[in-house]
């Protein structure tokens, strides 16, 4: 049974404690008269901020239910805790089933401490350190779905003046003595208790674990005591989700941080400021999807508030008095009013050591004037460190999403570079390339076919309409358009020009789409032509697309089945050395590979050739899954498929002026970067046919040296079943820039089929 009192003088007359507390008063301190014979109970329960509860807990052994009953609680506590007084609800009914468990692990703590003071007349064998360790607990508030955090704290209340004059525990079985007994031997002491205690699986540890109140009679008193540290837990989950190694600008972060500071200060919202060169960008809008941007010259800025803290927290209370750059001006035509700015600078390695870097500001934001205290200045100063970090990890957000086998080398220079040190240049030497590719044979007058199937539907479209036009009455002007109209009917059933696509399209947006209401008003039979031409028509291109769009549906099934069968691949080709891979796609797929010691330091040459072999392979499966989806889907399209051999290693550099990841250094590694470009479009010397057919591999190469190691590939390839043992050879017609190479060719087999 849970007995409540609503007020401390119903607690003290339950207790039998005088109403009145005669003291001797400090010799030195003379309290006021108005002061003397106060209610000092009443004022602690109505006005302590602290939450606290006197609580009585007995033992019912013949139930085996340990009770309590309140018998004091503050205000803050009942508020806290959502206890109401005159209440029978158990006051720890409203955490969660963990922080109950937390808290009542506290309260065994509490027993056993009583179990063994009872039996070996020692007084707190359990360290004090334990028992009060406190609990972080969750209570959602009422009035908003935010949570609060309340650290309690439980321990022992001695009414007579110690533990020995009132203990906790008045009796124990016999079989909790036995088990006591196999703890130790002999009486211990505390260090034996903690030791027992903090070993998981020890006599002791298990005998709290299953600590039964039929197995002990407890009678006494327990204070709990709580203090509101949301704060202070709020400003220690943003630290811990700020300084993870992921990006805080990674969406789903982001969006915790932003609550979380946002909750913190109280603010209505939050902005960032990035300092990069000659450039400031004000990020604001934090939390909508798209985010707020304005660009402003750091020349405009320098003079102005927000650059003038001195690495300090600044307070700006109304920023309406303190309004002079256009940045300024457009925050608070935001409606902000109040500002809380957060410096984020490091101190620069390259200069100086009282050099300081400005990587950034965070600010947070109030629709209120004088929102913002010295309390929050000095929280947010302790949250620098942390946003420093979270932004150094972010600033080179330029080398995020980059291949996880160079990744390394990218994030050591963006540390170098946060830290203020001069750029370095990021390069790979004496790396070996293997590029391949799947290309879409006639891809090219695949897409032209649908452009001019297109075009003549929407030019007879049009005719459609300026007949019916026509109909209506002798009109020379229409007459003649329609003359042009017919016209460029008949260019297009003779072919399209590479202009075409666009300048077509333009003629009749600018020379009729423009007049169809004025058509459609005309008459009933050039209305109904009017909307068949406006139905026809693609929402998204503003034009006639239904040719197209099956190209481009059929282009994207290929590309997609070879960019997933490239993949499979290469997840077990990075088990056989880690290396940079790149993959583009568009009529097919092509793939560059970079592999050598400055990437992975266990390369060897045993590792090149089974890797040789296994882009082989992948290109053989390629090669079957696109025939597979030519049986299947009944296109047209076919896919051809090459891989170009170069025993010589280059050097690869990473150009930040570029949009590539890499670019190739030095005048011996141009020759194969020409060859890449022009080799899927070379022709045989001897017969002048592309040397890449449909479902077939071509291999291209060099040396002698490159031919014989290829073609031990190739018969490993035929005694796995990937080809047949029939290999064409030639040479390859030279090419502006490039000449002496030779190839082989070799078909495919379909899966399951061994020549």
């Amino acid at each position: 049974m849970v007995q409540a009192f609503s007020n401390g003088a119903d607690m003290r007359r339950a207790a039998n404690v005088p109403t009145t507390i005669e003291e001797e008063p400090c010799p030195s301190l003379e309290p006021a008269a108005a002061l003397q014979g106060a209610d000092w109970l009443a004022l602690i329960e109505q006005r302590s901020r602290l939450a606290i509860a006197l609580l009585e807990v007995k033992s019912d052994r013949a139930s085996g239910q340990l009770q309590h009953s309140v018998l004091f609680a503050t205000e803050t506590c009942r508020r806290l805790l959502a206890y109401p007084p005159g209440t029978t609800t158990p006051l720890l009914e409203h955490l969660s089933p963990t922080d109950q468990a937390a808290l009542l692990q506290r309260l065994r703590l509490q027993i056993l401490n009583g179990i063994l003071q009872y039996h070996y007349g020692e007084v707190n064998l359990v360290d004090e350190r334990l028992m009060r360790e406190p609990v972080i607990v969750s209570l959602r508030k009422p009035e908003s779905d935010q949570k609060r955090q309340l650290e309690l704290r439980l321990q022992s209340a001695f009414p007579g003046g110690s533990p020995l004059e009132t203990p906790l525990i008045r009796s124990i079985s016999d079989s909790l003595l036995s088990r006591l007994g196999a703890c130790w031997p002999a009486p211990p002491d505390r260090q034996g208790v903690t030791a027992q205690l903090l070993t998981p699986g020890s006599p002791l540890a298990l005998l709290l674990e299953t600590l039964d109140p039929k197995d002990y009679e407890a009678s006494g008193y327990l204070l709990l005591e709580g203090w509101n540290v949301t704060e202070r837990e709020l400003a220690s989950s943003l630290v811990q989700l700020l300084v993870s190694r992921d990006s805080v600008l990674e969406p789903l972060k982001f969006g915790r941080a932003n609550a979380l500071m946002k909750q913190l200060f109280r603010a209505d919202g939050s902005l960032i400021l990035s300092a990069e060169n000659d450039q400031v960008t004000l990020f604001m809008g934090l939390e909508k999807p798209e985010w707020d941007v304005q660009t402003y010259p750091v020349q405009m800025l320098q003079q102005s508030s927000f650059f003038n803290g001195s690495g300090r927290v600044l307070n700006i209370p109304d920023l309406s008095l303190n309004c002079t750059t256009d940045c300024a001006r457009h925050i608070l035509e935001t409606g902000v009013r109040s500002l809380l700015i957060i410096p984020l600078v490091i101190k620069s390695a390259a200069l100086k050591a009282e050099s300081r870097h400005l990587l950034g500001l965070v600010g947070v934001t109030s629709r209120h004037p004088y929102a913002f205290t010295q309390v929050d200045c000095d929280q947010a100063a302790r949250l620098i460190p942390s946003l420093t970090a979270a932004l150094r990890h972010t600033v080179q957000d330029r080398f995020t999403n980059i291949h996880s086998a160079v990744r390394w080398r990218f994030e050591q220079e963006a540390e170098r570079r946060s830290w203020g040190l001069p750029p370095e240049p990021i390069v790979f030497e004496n790396v070996y390339p293997l590029y391949g590719i799947s290309d879409v044979r006639g891809s090219s007058e695949e897409r032209n076919r649908a452009i001019q199937a297109d075009l003549l539907t929407q030019f007879r479209l049009a005719l459609a309409v300026v007949d019916a036009l026509c109909e209506k009455g002798d009109n020379a002007f229409a007459s003649q358009f329609r003359v042009d109209l017919v016209e460029h009917i008949q260019e297009l059933e003779g072919g399209i020009t590479v202009d075409a696509e666009v300048t077509l399209v333009r003629y009749l947006q600018d020379t009729l789409e423009g007049y169809f209401e004025f058509f459609a008003s005309c008459s009933p039979t050039a209305r109904q032509a009017v909307e068949a031409y406006q139905a026809a028509l693609n929402p998204a291109h503003g034009c006639v697309y239904a040719a197209r769009a099956l190209y481009d549906q059929t282009i994207n099934q290929i590309n997609l089945l070879l960019r997933d069968t490239w993949n499979r691949w290469q997840q077990t080709m990075q088990g056989i050395t880690r290396h940079y891979c790149d993959i583009e796609a568009t009529d097919g797929i092509d793939h560059m590979i970079y592999a050598g010691r400055s990437i992975d330091p266990q390369f060897t040459p045993f590792h090149l050739r089974s890797l040789r072999y296994e882009q082989m392979r992948a290109v053989c499966d390629c090669a079957r899954a696109a025939s597979t989806l030519k049986d299947n889907s009944h296109t047209h399209l076919e896919v051809t498929h090459l891989v170009l051999v170069q025993a010589a290693t280059v050097d690869i550099t990473h150009d930040e002026n570029t949009e590539r990841l890499f670019d190739v250094r030095g005048t011996r590694d141009t020759r194969y970067e020409i060859v890449k470009k022009r080799i899927d479009k070379a022709c045989e010397a001897e017969t002048r046919d592309r040397i890449t057919q449909p479902g077939m591999l071509t291999v291209v190469y060099s040396t002698e040296e490159e031919w014989q190691e290829y073609q031990q590939y190739l018969r490993y390839l035929h005694r796995e079943g990937w080809v047949e043992s029939t290999i064409i050879q030639g040479n390859v017609e030279p090419m502006q820039g490039v000449s002496g190479l030779k190839f082989a060719r070799v078909k495919v087999l379909p899966e399951g089929l061994v020549s």
